[in-house]
Order: C-alpha cells, then sequence, then structure tokens
C-alpha cells in the first residue's frame, strides 16, 4: 500500500520529539484498568504473566498487547490502549515478557525482539482455552517488531488473527541499534543498560557458571549487552547476527495480515532503514504511516488518549 498521509500535528511542546517520548514514558498515568493475571506455561517449561481486561459487554474481539524493551503490562502505553479498546467492545491481553512481570523466568534465556515462539504460545493459548472469533495483534517498540516478524515469517496464521498494529517499530535492529548508542540518546541508553543489568545480576545469581563478574564489567553499551548475554543466552553468534536475523523488515513482504506501522519522523530511536517504505508500497497488505511528530512511543493526544491509541482502534474497526 502507498503511504498513508497522517494529520496528526500536537500543541507545540509536544512536536519535540524527546518531550513528547519522556512525557509518554515517565509523566503519563492511566487509571481505571482492572487487569487479571494468569500465569502459562510456555513450551520450553517457563512461564509468562498475561494481564487481562475485559470489555464491559461479552466480545468475541481480542487485542493482544506488546510492550517495549524494559516495559511491563502497566506501562501506560498499555493500559492506555488497554482502555480504549475495553472501552469500544475489545478484551486485552497484555503479555509481560520472560523476565518482566516483577518476578525472574526460571531459564537463563528471556526475551528478545525476535522471540516470536512465545508469541505463539499465547496465541495457541487463547485459542484452545477462549472462543474469541476475531484476534488483533498491537506491540509497541520492540514488541511491535515481534509482531511483524511473527506475521511474515512463515507461522501458520489462524484465521482469527484479523489484523495488527506496531508503533515505534526498530524495524531494522542494528539501525536502531546505532540510533540509540548517539550521543542524541545518551540518557535513554544509560537507562535501559541500567535495567537490564540489574536483571543480568539477577540471571548470574540463578546461573554463576554461564555469567562472570568479568563479562559484566565488559558491558559498557547496549550493542556490549547483546553481544555478552543476548545473542549467547539465544543462539545467535553475536549482537550482529541477532539483529540480522531478528530484524522484521526482511519478513515484511510476506505479511498477509492487514497491518499498519506507525513510525513518527522524530522518532531519535529510528534510523532511515527503519523506514520501510519500499516494503509497504509493494504489499498491499501493509499501510505505513509517518508523522511528522510522536517522538518514540509517544503521540500525545487529547482527553490522555494518544493519536496511536484512537488510530488503532480506528484501524481494527475497520478491518
Amino acid at each position: 500500500m502507498p503511504q498513508l498521509t497522517s494529520n496528526y500535528v500536537p500543541p507545540f511542546l509536544f512536536r519535540n520529539g524527546h518531550f513528547a517520548t519522556i512525557y509518554s514514558g515517565i509523566i503519563r498515568s492511566v487509571n481505571g484498568v482492572v487487569q487479571k493475571r494468569e500465569r502459562i506455561i510456555l513450551s520450553d517449561g517457563d512461564f509468562l504473566d498475561l494481564d487481562w481486561s475485559d470489555s464491559p459487554t461479552i466480545t468475541q474481539k481480542l487485542v493482544i498487547l506488546l510492550h517495549g524493551l524494559e516495559g511491563d503490562a502497566q506501562r501506560p502505553y498499555i493500559t492506555g490502549s488497554a482502555k480504549i479498546l475495553n472501552q469500544n467492545g475489545y478484551d486485552t491481553c497484555a503479555v509481560n515478557y520472560r523476565s518482566c512481570s516483577g518476578e525472574p523466568n526460571k531459564m537463563y534465556r528471556s526475551y528478545h525482539s525476535g522471540a516470536t515462539e512465545d508469541l505463539r504460545d499465547v496465541i495457541d493459548h487463547t485459542l484452545n482455552t477462549k472462543n474469541y472469533t476475531e484476534i488483533y495483534l498491537k506491540g509497541f517498540s520492540l514488541g511491535g517488531n515481534l509482531l511483524l516478524k511473527y506475521l511474515g515469517e512463515g507461522n501458520d496464521i489462524p484465521k482469527q488473527l484479523k489484523g495488527a498494529v506496531a508503533v515505534s517499530v526498530p524495524c531494522n535492529l542494528h539501525d536502531s541499534c546505532k540510533q540509540l548508542l548517539s550521543p542524541k540518546n545518551i540518557l535513554y541508553a544509560i537507562r535501559f543498560k541500567g535495567n537490564l543489568l540489574t536483571k543480568l545480576r539477577q540471571k548470574q545469581q540463578l546461573f554463576p557458571e554461564k555469567i562472570t563478574d568479568s563479562d559484566i564489567k565488559k558491558i559498557k553499551t547496549l550493542k556490549d549487552f547483546d553481544d555478552i548475554y543476548t545473542s549467547r543466552a539465544h543462539g545467535f553468534r553475536d549482537a550482529i547476527d541477532y539483529y540480522q536475523k531478528s530484524s522484521s523488515l526482511q519478513f515484511l513482504p510476506a505479511i498477509l495480515v492487514p497491518s499498519l506501522i506507525i513510525n513518527a519522523k522524530n522518532d531519535s530511536f529510528l534510523g532511515k532503514e527503519c523506514f520501510p517504505f519500499k516494503e509497504t508500497e509493494k504489499n498491499p497488505s501493509l499501510y505505513l504511516e509517518t508523522p511528522t511528530f510522536g517522538g518514540h512511543v509517544g503521540f500525545w493526544g487529547k482527553k490522555n488518549i494518544t493519536y496511536t491509541e484512537k488510530r488503532a482502534l480506528d484501524f481494527f474497526d475497520s478491518l
């Protein structure tokens, strides 16, 4: 599909990408969402915690929500999405990736941008235990890359899966990593690295034979973390191999489910390789919207409803 024209123009302050990003991630709060937690056992014996929130009326429509790097199902961009979807006749299932629900997962491995096996397990569990006739996916950042990879890498997509929305997607992980390592993003990178190292030290206590103090001391950047932990724990040769094999960009041509990608032009986490203009032009199932403003998972909107929350609802309703 050709690129979609965006009409998103926020107030002046929120046109600054960094302000939009920080406001959404740190300042914004969402109230009124009641979540019920369910723990499921994955194919490899590990567990995931799912946080469900229901429409006030009985529905056969479900949206599975996927958070970003070091997020969880209580982040405002997840609960904000759940709130508007619940109010409009959709149940939601917010996935907490391995080690992201407040409790370390059992295995040395954790989650990563291409771990679609866990998403498959969530979808299979939903189909086996619920009666939804319409299932949709909505993912943010890492979660957006994850769902796009799932849709295009050759999985047996169930007939109930009707559509997807991916917001602020690092379609090319190496390109996004280079952006995060640049001076403009140093504060974000420090925050991400600190959270990741805290969890890695927890892993070290459980698996002292697999990660040493000297290994941890070598981690100066996010790429170092992916070289020393992510790649080794998940079967990749190194960080570059992980980025190449897990980037969703290469899988976009094969997506057959209607999917909307929304990437802001002033998203400091995304380089030019994260804007898949060519791929979307050649695939009638893909829609790409690139607003001038929005930052990274920002997109401020009136009444505490972000532009992408309203946009996703409209997209799902149209399918």
